[in-house]
């Protein structure tokens, strides 16, 4: 995927107002306007400048953007961080899925698909002080680590939401709150902060905040769905004659028996040592075997040793 450099489609400087950004806009898609201009790569030009217009006009979806960096050069390959959006927060639906492939694979891995979609405006009614309205829902992404997920845990996060200054450029508001994260939530669920969202208009009640909760990558485990994956070394050794080791659990240490003969590759499963739930996960120990380096004479001896004692072949399965 390419990165696209939308100020540079549109020819602005990145801190440019929103009035120049659609003063730029306009005077280019006059130029570009496949009714006007009929030379070979116009159109392409045209809609290159609307995708640009639509992420920049937005003080969201560009603040977003903004977040990114700006040291990412026009037509670089492009992965976006797994937490780039972190921490930012939307109101209403936020981004949008425009569908129909208007939009280049970088518009639509960045804002298509519908995320952070949901929220908008509740029914309003009419009550004594005149019409009410629901405020808007308000939604983020927050990076949790798994242990928190494990124990339950309150946590001071920050937040930024883009507003509008009195010149037209986009700066960026923090604010910071205190987050209950429930015991046993898993990645991708939310957690509803009532009224913590727009307030409502005529005494109407205040929209509600919704953190997506994501797991900060973890230097042990792996998780799938509620069952945790961890990598178990054993030397040949152990795996061959069996033992006993320390293995390590969000919840503390456990003895764990490696039966005799276990192979690489195999799972050994702890039943209910996995993510909290109705029911718990589960914590397998995923078994490698760690060969030891043959970097002394006494070592290579002993190789040498258990090839002229074994007749063990491991591509025995690949010559019938």
């Amino acid at each position: 995927m390419e990165y696209k450099d939308y100020y540079k489609v549109l020819g602005v400087e990145r801190d440019a107002s929103q009035d120049e950004i659609k003063r730029a806009y306009r005077k280019l898609a006059r130029k570009y306007h496949p009714d006007v201009n009929q030379e070979a790569g116009a159109e392409d030009q045209f809609k290159e400048l609307g995708e640009a217009y639509e992420v920049l006009k937005d003080p969201e979806k560009r603040a977003a953007y903004d977040q990114l960096g700006s040291n990412w050069q026009r037509g670089q390959d492009f992965e976006p961080p797994p937490d780039w959006d972190a921490g930012f927060e939307f109101s209403g639906g936020g981004f949008t899925d425009m569908g129909g492939g208007q939009f280049s694979d970088f518009f639509e891995n960045l804002f298509g698909g519908g995320g952070f979609a949901g929220g908008g405006f509740g029914g309003g009614q009419r009550g004594r002080g005149g019409f009410q309205s629901r405020g808007e829902d308000h939604h983020a992404k927050i990076m949790i680590d798994l242990e928190d997920a494990f124990s339950g845990a309150t946590r001071q996060i920050t937040l930024r939401h883009p507003e509008t200054d009195a010149s037209g450029r986009v700066q960026m508001k923090p604010r910071t709150l205190n987050v209950k994260i429930p015991k046993g939530i898993k990645p991708g669920q939310n957690i509803r902060l009532s009224g913590q969202g727009s307030p409502g208009s005529g005494g109407g009640p205040g929209g509600d905040l919704y953190l997506q909760v994501e797991f900060r990558e973890h230097p042990l485990y792996r998780l799938e769905e509620r069952d945790l994956y961890l990598d178990l070394p054993l030397a040949p050794w152990e795996a061959a004659l069996g033992t006993k080791v320390k293995l390590p659990t969000p919840e503390g240490k456990v003895d764990l028996k490696i039966p005799a003969g276990t192979q690489g590759g195999h799972k050994l499963r702890l039943k209910g040592r996995g993510l909290p739930g109705k029911p718990p996960g589960d914590l397998y120990a995923q078994i490698r075997i760690a060969l030891p380096p043959a970097h002394t004479e006494e070592a290579k001896a002993l190789y040498q040793r258990m090839a002229e004692l074994s007749d063990f072949n491991p591509r025995s399965h690949l010559e019938n």
